[in-house]
């Protein structure tokens, strides 16, 4: 006897309770659950028609089919759960914003930046796993994860937005108040300590102590401004001492290939690394490495470490990132203009900038002349 079509199996539901209609097209979920929220009285045909609301699509009927029974056992306000998460935020945020001051408002507004995968997530479908990698993979304009402190104000909002929900009965539960995230003090620790300046006492004892180890490439962070990882793979090629000046910089549009003056203090020590390097790629090197001769960050770190150890200060005080914070520290206590420590540094100018530093001859000249304020 032969075997005749597997029959596709259908979900027959009573008058009222609610329906399965396949939408057309190549859809990743083509079965839509539809149910009757209230009739509407049709002038043209004099009759009642059903008003009917989808409550959502799904990849096979047996879903939508459950979807329905679940609805039928639990009906729900369907508009509340179509809502997207900024709607939610642009509601919430309307009356939150008229309870805290400008500058709240721009710390919240900035955090919502920062999540813009999760701004059109449906809000009833958020969990919190989503909600943690949300703020674990936050990033900002340049790609670039953002710090913890941020990422404590991003669960902040989260927090006051969740209890705006719950308020409003779009959400049971307030997700956000029900994890931490990992580590948040430590991180916020080492940030801080990472944007500590090093202080003068400190440094001076590193210029006690010039001829020992890596010394020297931290003190020419201290009066470039250079990012760690920049002082590691500054190209020998792009040091310039007769003009007194190194081009190099990673990172932003405005910190890449950026010139940087080499201030009076630090001359001796970028020769001296210019003429250990002859012959190689870059103007510092970790000749006393295992691993071949390239400077790493994490070679650096190592050997930052080393040299405050054997100055006897204290290693728990201070990061590599902290010879950046250092020189931009200085370079605001003898107010060199905003202009200059920008285009040293890398930071993205906002606003005007003044003349003087358009001209490309006089800019290097004005940079030189900025730079020496710092004694």
């Amino acid at each position: 006897m032969a075997r005749g079509r597997k029959k596709t199996q259908k979900f027959k539901r009573a008058n009222g309770t609610g329906c399965i209609k396949k939408l057309s097209g190549n859809r990743r979920k083509p079965y839509a659950a539809l149910v009757t929220t209230g009739k509407e009285w049709n002038e043209e045909k004099l009759i009642y028609k059903q008003i009917q609301k989808v409550i959502g699509t799904f990849k096979t009927e047996q879903e939508a089919y459950l979807a329905l029974e679940q609805y039928k056992m639990s009906p729900y306000d369907i508009d509340k759960v179509k809502i997207t998460f900024s709607e939610v935020y642009n509601e919430w945020f309307k009356r939150h914003s008229l309870e805290i001051g400008s500058s709240n408002i721009r710390a919240i507004t900035s955090a919502y930046d920062k999540i813009k995968p999760i701004h059109e997530r449906q809000f009833t479908t958020i969990t919190i796993i989503d909600l943690r990698d949300t703020i674990n993979n936050a990033v900002d304009k340049n790609g670039k994860h953002v710090s913890a402190v941020m990422q404590g104000r991003i669960k902040s909002m989260f927090n006051l937005i969740y209890d705006y929900a719950v308020e409003n009965e779009i959400v049971q539960v307030n997700l956000a108040r029900q994890f931490h995230i990992k580590n948040y003090d430590k991180k916020v620790k080492r940030e801080r300590k990472d944007k500590l300046p090093i202080s003068p006492e400190h440094e001076t004892m590193l210029w006690n102590n010039v001829d020992y180890g890596y010394i020297p490439m931290i003190l020419i962070g201290i009066y470039t401004g250079f990012r760690p990882h920049e002082l590691c793979v500054i190209e020998r090629a792009n040091v310039n001492l007769d003009g007194n000046y190194i081009i190099g910089g990673e990172k932003t549009e405005a910190g890449k290939d950026r010139y940087v003056p080499i201030h009076p203090k630090i001359k001796s020590l970028v020769e001296f690394y210019y003429n250990q390097s002859n012959g190689f790629e870059y103007l510092i090197n970790a000749f006393d490495g295992q691993r071949g001769s390239s400077m790493t960050y994490d070679k650096y770190r190592g050997r930052f470490k080393n040299a405050f150890r054997h100055c006897n200060i204290d290693t728990t005080l201070y990061s590599p990132h902290c010879t950046r914070h250092t020189f931009i520290t200085r370079a605001k206590e003898v107010r060199m203009d905003d202009e200059a420590i920008k285009l040293i540094v890398g930071h993205e100018f906002h606003g005007d900038v003044t003349a003087q530093v358009y001209d490309h001859a006089d800019k290097r000249q004005y940079l030189q002349e900025q730079i020496r304020k710092i004694e």
